[in-house]
């Protein structure tokens, strides 16, 4: 065991999660707005995503976006068009997804935001370039297969992001619970989680290729 190794590892992973990156902020926005059960699952899906880049880094998959422009920037094209879509959908609610029985629409599910987060990190294209850039610098050629070890490497990278997403996860639920019952304050966060996603939209539609 390469104790040197292992530290310089887990710091970068773990200063690499705490950075406030789109995927961060999303789950943080979708916790303060509706709990912290939708804030998990939002984590969950967006480490799901982030598997799935780590498995195509792992395979080569990820040399295509970061070598073909078109691929990129079809990519990138249809994460910005879905933010800015979920963020037109939270700008008109208002407050309204808080009531329910008022407004006759459905409540997000567990699983509605699980797969929010799982789309909008893997149609990020700038996630399967930064598994590919950062996993290969702690391969180690003598110590078996590069894939195995990239694979490894990557899950170990989404679980130090799903251990601190979640302790972020908890403290922002229990910041804002009790304000959550103001539907004036409602309305307030849905327009800023609009805003939000639509900001994010923006920011990786404006986003050039690496």
């Amino acid at each position: 065991m390469d104790v040197g190794y292992w530290f310089v590892f887990f710091s970068a992973a773990v200063l690499l999660t705490l950075s406030p990156g789109p995927d961060l902020i999303y789950i943080l926005s979708r916790t303060i707005t509706q709990g912290k059960k939708i804030g998990f699952a939002s984590s969950l899906g967006v480490c799901s995503g982030a598997l799935f880049h780590v498995i195509a880094a792992a395979l080569g998959l990820s040399a295509i976006l970061a070598t073909s422009a078109m691929a990129f920037t079809v990519v990138k094209y249809v994460g910005a068009a879905y933010l800015i879509y979920l963020g037109y959908k939270a700008l008109r609610s208002a407050g309204e997804s808080f009531d329910t029985e008022s407004s006759g629409e459905k409540e997000v599910s567990f699983w509605d935001a699980f797969k929010q987060g799982v789309l909008i990190d893997v149609l990020n294209p700038k996630v399967a370039v930064f598994f590919m850039a950062f996993l290969p610098q702690f391969v180690r050629p003598n110590e078996g297969s590069v894939t195995v070890q990239l694979i490894v490497l990557g899950c170990l990278v989404i679980l130090v992001g799903l251990a601190i997403e979640f302790l972020f996860v908890l403290l922002a639920d229990k910041a804002t619970r009790f304000l959550r019952n103001s539907r004036r304050f409602c309305a307030w966060l849905d327009r800023a989680l609009g805003t939000i996603f639509v900001g994010l939209g923006v920011r990786l539609a404006l986003m050039e290729k690496p």
